[in-house]
Order: C-alpha cells, then sequence, then structure tokens
C-alpha cells in the first residue's frame, strides 16, 4: 500500500515567522499537534507542540514576540506519497516522529501520514514504527 492511500491531504502550513503564540492558537483550534512549516513554497521544518512547550515557555520566552522558526524543529525527514507504508514507517521509527511530511516528487507537500494514518493501513507498518519511536534516546530532538 502507497502512502498516498492513506495520508491526511488537508495539510495547513505555518509561516515562519508568525508567533508562538499564533501557532499555538492554530493548533488549538484545529486539535492538532504538529504543523509543517513552509517558506517560499518549500517545507523548512515542523513545529510541534513540544517545540512550543520546551523551546519556548520552559525558556520564559514572550509568546507574542518569539517566531516560529525560532522554536521549530528544522533538519526535516519526509517520505514521497508513492513510497510504500512500510518505508514511511520506516523514516518515523528511525526519526522518531509520530507525524511525516509527504512530498509530491517535485518536492512539494501534498499531506502528513500520521502513526494513526499507518495504524489504518491494516499492514504491520505501525507497529514497527511504533517501536522505533519508543526507544530510549540520548539525542536531543531537533
Amino acid at each position: 500500500m502507497q502512502v498516498q492511500q492513506v495520508m491526511q491531504t488537508k495539510v495547513q502550513l505555518a509561516d515562519p515567522n508568525m508567533t508562538v503564540r499564533d501557532v499555538a492558537r492554530k493548533m488549538r483550534a484545529d486539535n492538532i499537534g504538529a504543523l509543517p512549516v513552509g517558506e517560499n513554497d518549500r517545507l523548512i521544518g515542523m513545529v510541534t507542540d513540544r517545540d512550543v512547550v520546551v523551546r519556548a515557555v520552559a525558556e520564559e520566552r514572550s509568546a507574542s514576540n518569539t517566531t516560529v522558526r525560532e522554536v521549530m524543529s528544522d533538519g526535516i525527514c519526509y517520505c514521497f506519497e508513492d513510497e510504500d507504508v512500510d518505508q514511511a514507517a520506516r523514516v518515523m521509527a528511525e526519526h522518531q516522529v509520530r507525524r511525516l511530511p509527504v512530498l509530491n516528487r517535485d518536492k512539494r507537500l501534498v499531506g502528513v501520514v500520521a502513526l494513526a494514518d499507518l495504524g489504518r493501513s491494516e499492514q504491520d507498518a505501525a507497529q514497527n514504527a511504533l517501536k522505533g519511536i519508543s526507544e530510549p534516546t540520548d539525542k536531543e530532538r531537533r
């Protein structure tokens, strides 16, 4: 089964110049914990609720003056829409992420695949991803 068969296609982007307050409100309104960050029609990172807490709140940064660019996770990992869900699961496990941006072969964002999406794929991909995501690590997630 290909990623495009299980991914979510309604994806909103965060602008890197948005404030942390605005992105947190957007996450709350849409009941989501992560947003891809795009600039100049390219994916440049992901911002998660954890990024907001660890890199803004815990460091006592002002929510109205701190930008998404300052707290987002860069070095983005992704998969392609025409790849097998097992490949997406491997990427999620390797990078210990629960949500993965999905690109087309022109490297344009076309969706997001979440661990829950893999779980609905009726394959072992979700279980394999969850095992890798849950492994303890000493490295900081960036």
